[in-house]
């Protein structure tokens, strides 16, 4: 079953004020990503790659940080649960925490431990190389009992917790386990974004958020087309127990699968994607609706955290699912790790909303001409031409179709 997103573009819009003031905890490996802006103009004489001048460099919130922040941007109360490194990123770490008025008081830092950086080259917009500072050794066991014991304190006050794992060590399958069962005695809903390495933890989860390669992973084959993703949903549902499992497939949208519902849900993108590989082919996709994709860095991660935010809001999961592609789509505009503020979504709905309009008004223009007694006798110069008639009855067809 598709959604038709315009049609909800109303009850979308009323949802986001809602969103405001829901107290929102987000567990998981906190980063931080570094940006070397800079131009490139000339090629190394020591290898084949380019020279980049440096110019600045910019710093923001990565991995579970980047949630936070997409919950923070929607004037939600976060509170992020996590464990750094006593260095210098992690110092700028909590910095960009507190710019992103997120309170950091269930953060750890572990001087045995390394903060996680993630350092990209930018040059004339165009990202040259990534660098990763990282360890991924599991927490010590102080550390963890620490942690846990200020997250059990603080669990009581949220609306809705999110997990979010990048397998750098901080959750291990005892560690998952414990967390869902505090939440759930609590009746507090967890939403999470897996790691592969982990195929029996989280069970219970309101919703498991995962991309198509991660889920063709899970299912141990790759989801080449509709029916290998229904039942991909279908077998993760049962495998792990949980309330809802949403498959994330870039311009395909997103796949949602509820253990409520005997069908499927599946969202159309609501951006399109122009990239070098479409030379020669249509300049977007048909399904797609708006705005072109430049950097989908973080797109995950703004799924998951308005997700997060409207089951906390206590709205219908196909709504919350539809107001997350939503969102993805303006994510997905911007370069680098990148935010959505409630205005930008309101108005991303208000495009979706403007552009069906514009699509149901040709659509009904065309099949007026084509059923108007002067018309439809004459095809040329005087009725449709060729490519509009075959609209039409390509409308017709559909239209059949959804009344059988």
């Amino acid at each position: 079953m598709s959604s038709n997103i315009a049609t909800a573009v109303p009850r979308l819009k009323r949802l986001i004020p809602r969103l405001r003031g829901k107290r929102i905890g987000v567990l998981g490996d906190l980063m931080l990503d570094r940006y070397l802006w800079g131009t490139a103009s000339r090629l190394s004489p020591e290898a084949a790659v380019p020279v980049v001048d440096f110019v600045e460099q910019s710093e923001c919130l990565g991995g579970a940080g980047n949630v936070a922040a997409n919950i923070s941007a929607l004037d939600a109360k976060v509170e992020a649960f996590g464990a750094i490194g006593s260095d210098e990123a992690g110092r700028a770490l909590q910095k960009c925490l507190r710019a992103a008025n997120i309170a950091d008081r269930g953060i750890i830092a572990d001087s045995k431990r390394v903060t996680t950086v993630k350092t990209r080259i930018i040059a004339r917009h165009q990202q040259v190389v990534r660098v990763d500072h990282e360890r991924r050794e599991q927490l010590r066991a102080e550390t963890q009992e620490k942690l846990l014991r200020i997250l059990f304190s603080a669990l009581k006050k949220l609306d809705a917790l999110v997990l979010s794992d990048y397998d750098k060590g901080l959750i291990t399958d005892d560690f998952a386990d414990r967390v869902l069962s505090a939440a759930h005695q609590l009746h507090v809903p967890v939403l999470v974004k897996p790691k592969t390495s982990r195929l029996y933890a989280y069970r219970g989860a309101r919703a498991i958020v995962c991309n198509a390669k991660e889920a063709g992973f899970y299912v141990t084959r790759s989801l080449a087309d509709e029916k290998s993703v229904e039942e991909a949903g279908r077998a993760l549902l049962a495998h792990f127990g949980c309330g809802a499992v949403v498959i994330t497939r870039g311009e395909k949208g997103m796949s949602v699968f509820e253990e409520t519902s005997p069908r499927h849900l599946h969202v159309p993108a609501t951006s399109f994607e122009v990239t070098y590989a479409r030379v020669g082919q249509p300049g977007i996709e048909r399904g797609a609706t708006g705005r072109q994709v430049f950097d989908v860095t973080g797109a995950g991660d703004t799924v998951l955290s308005v997700l997060a935010l409207a089951v906390a809001a206590g709205a219908p999961f196909a709504d919350a699912a539809m107001l997350a592609n939503t969102a993805a789509g303006v994510v997905v505009g911007k370069l680098g790790t990148a935010c959505v503020s409630p205005q930008e979504l309101l108005h991303a709905l208000d495009e979706i909303h403007d552009l069906s309009s514009a699509k149901t008004h040709t659509s009904t223009t065309l099949l007026l001409r084509l059923f108007s007694a002067s018309e439809i006798s004459g095809i040329g110069e005087k009725g449709l031409t060729s490519t509009e008639t075959a609209m039409a009855f390509e409308l017709l067809g559909a239209l059949a179709w959804r009344i059988k």
